[in-house]
């Protein structure tokens, strides 16, 4: 079963300073009927204009991952971390006990696009976190690469939850398949481009989630970057 979530139901907001969307019920966006799917509880869609970016602000019990699909973010943070984010990089930041961190877009100029992501972890109360890895295109073209995991295997980030995240550029008339255990349940987001997900079209914005499904076919329709979440 695939329900698809499309990029015109979202929450949106313009602020000026950031163009948001929002997967699942958010901030001012509230939507009881989409509160989020399994673990994953966010996914934001953000364009922060050149020299704008959310003050420093509080986390707590939460993983979140941050991946820009173009520009730049500086990110500052609690623990000492102090970062400029780029495409091609993952950003793991574990909230745990409690984080407080700021996001700027390092750009006088360009506009930064970029996906944040939160996570429901296992545990409450556990250490905060920060890890950031470059995944270089070549290893996502025409492959699913794992970027996340709950065991850090093959390079990922580690995350504390019993979850997958994988993504690929997809060019016209390329696939790529995923098997799902029994029991798993998948999230597909297209970050850019066009796919069909077994046999489904989805375009830039849209998500799907996916239930009782034991293999998934993605077939790039366009030039294409997309996230896959395996999850528990």
């Amino acid at each position: 079963m695939i329900n698809v979530r499309n990029a015109a139901a979202r929450g949106h907001f313009n602020f000026g300073w950031l163009d948001t969307y929002h997967t699942f019920s958010f901030g001012e966006y509230y939507d009881p009927r989409n509160m989020g799917f399994r673990a994953l509880r966010v996914i934001n869609e953000d364009y922060v204009r050149a020299g704008h970016g959310f003050p420093t602000h509080p986390h707590r019990d939460m993983e979140i991952i941050t991946y820009v699909l173009a520009g730049a973010l500086e990110h500052k943070d609690s623990m000492g971390n102090g970062a400029v984010i780029v495409p091609g990089e993952v950003q793991r930041m574990s909230a745990g006990t409690g984080v407080r961190h700021s996001e700027k877009n390092s750009s006088a100029e360009e506009d930064v696009h970029l996906l944040q992501i939160w996570i429901l972890p296992q545990e409450q109360g556990i250490q905060p976190g920060y890890e950031q890895k470059m995944f270089e295109a070549d290893e996502k073209r025409g492959r699913l690469r794992l970027i996340a995991s709950g065991d850090g295997r093959e390079g990922s980030v580690t995350i504390h939850q019993d979850a997958q995240l994988y993504a690929a550029l997809l060019e016209p008339g390329q696939e790529v398949t995923h098997e799902l255990s029994p029991g798993r349940h998948a999230w597909a987001q297209v970050a850019r481009g066009a796919v069909e997900l077994n046999g489904q079209l989805l375009r830039q914005g849209d998500g799907a989630a996916v239930s009782d499904e034991t293999q998934l076919l993605i077939a790039g329709q366009e030039a294409s970057e997309v996230l896959l979440f395996d999850l528990g």
